[in-house]
């Protein structure tokens, strides 16, 4: 077992355990909320369009189970999307498996994403999060594939698939 398994399989024990509260932070609506986006909503209003667990991760910055999203074995050529506001945030040409069991990119369409330093789970690591409406999305790591280097581990939750053009017009 590598460290980065024991850490995830140990997160992973954490969001089963409480729910996923434990990842989600203690601050209702989360961190990115409190910067000033496009679109904007009330809870109530997140609520009635999000599904509980989209709620959870986005709204609430919680993370999703390990190998549970259907966008971890997506293939087809496409774009994702945030689940919250539709912004196409990542190409299927920027996807890569990187056996965490989370969809995992090298890089985010161009003005899709914003960052900001996390440090929960007694380390820091780089947020990202949807630059139209705050959700969040994930977290990127230096453990990724050239060109970049990057790894933006996103929980499949937090967007939608939609097949077809691989660039965002």
């Amino acid at each position: 077992m590598n460290r980065r398994n024991f850490l995830y399989g140990t997160a992973g024990a954490f969001a089963a355990l409480t729910g996923g509260a434990f990842l989600a932070g203690n601050r209702p609506g989360g961190r990115a909320m409190a910067e000033t986006f496009e679109i904007t909503k009330t809870e109530d209003e997140w609520r009635a369009i999000l599904s509980r667990q989209q709620f959870a991760v986005l709204r609430e910055e919680a993370t999703e189970r390990a190998f549970t999203s259907p966008l971890n074995e997506e293939k087809r050529a496409g774009l994702f999307h945030c689940a919250g506001c539709d912004l196409p945030v990542y190409s299927s040409d920027a996807k890569f498996d990187s056996g965490t069991g989370w969809p995992s990119f090298w890089q985010s369409l161009s003005n899709a994403v914003g960052t900001k330093e996390d440090n929960t789970l007694f380390m820091t690591r780089t947020e990202c999060h949807c630059r139209r409406c705050g959700g969040h999305l994930g977290h990127i790591f230096d453990d990724g594939p050239k060109p970049t280097g990057k790894r933006h581990c996103i929980n499949g939750v937090a967007m939608t698939f939609k097949p077809g053009a691989t660039q965002a017009s």
